[in-house]
């Protein structure tokens, strides 16, 4: 972690990124981030799922709702100290989001949750393009226990949106929560508009990692 990053004077928050395995919890949070560096912002990316596990393994992993608030314990940690602490795990329980929820209002830390609505066969399609042999990948048991949030701060179809347009409706959310300034540098506009090379303006195919 370093410092170097704030200039701008915002204060830290979490942004829990859930969804089904393969709704594109890594790309936009990974997008975002990118954005809010570039406008110097400390940023931290903590990914609770598998393929791209940023947190240490250990036996909370084979329980999903100890293994969500034990993410979400860093992550508050991280915002009270002034992170914008981006965290893509799936979560599947409501409950245990709900008391990562609790966990923030307590301190007083902002809490945004992102709902990635992507139908089961479209993220069961993406999980297999990441795949480089085998077949078609089915459901999984986090698909068959997942209960989606009844009431997020933000719900993004991202079988329908671009990785960009993800990143960049997030992005908005915040600005309009005061989480972020839009009084910053400009330059990232373009960044989070630009979908980037190999990208699919229209689905979003392209770009989707997990």
């Amino acid at each position: 972690m370093n410092d170097d990053g704030l200039r701008c004077g915002c204060a830290g928050a979490t942004v829990w990124f859930t969804g089904l395995p393969g709704s594109g919890k890594t790309a936009v949070a990974r997008a975002l981030a990118g954005t809010l560096r570039a406008r110097r912002h400390r940023v931290e990316l903590l990914d609770g799922d598998a393929r791209h596990a940023t947190l240490p393994t250990g036996p909370t992993r084979d329980d999903p709702g100890r293994h969500a608030e034990r993410t979400g314990l860093a992550a508050e940690v991280l915002a009270r100290n002034g992170f914008l602490t981006l965290v893509s795990a799936t979560a599947p329980g409501a409950d245990s989001r709900a008391v990562v929820r609790r966990r923030h209002e307590a301190t007083g830390t902002p809490y945004v949750e992102i709902h990635l609505d992507a139908p089961q066969s479209v993220c069961a399609k993406r999980r297999s393009a990441q795949e480089e042999a085998g077949p078609a990948a089915g459901p999984t048991a986090a698909d068959a226990a997942y209960e989606p949030p009844a009431e997020p701060d933000l719900r993004l179809a991202t079988h329908r949106m671009s990785v960009a347009e993800s990143a960049a409706a997030v992005y908005a959310l915040l600005a309009d929560k005061g989480v972020v300034r839009s009084r910053c540098d400009e330059t990232s506009d373009r960044r989070l508009l630009d979908p980037g090379p190999g990208s699919d303006p229209h689905a979003g195919q392209g770009t989707w990692n997990l």
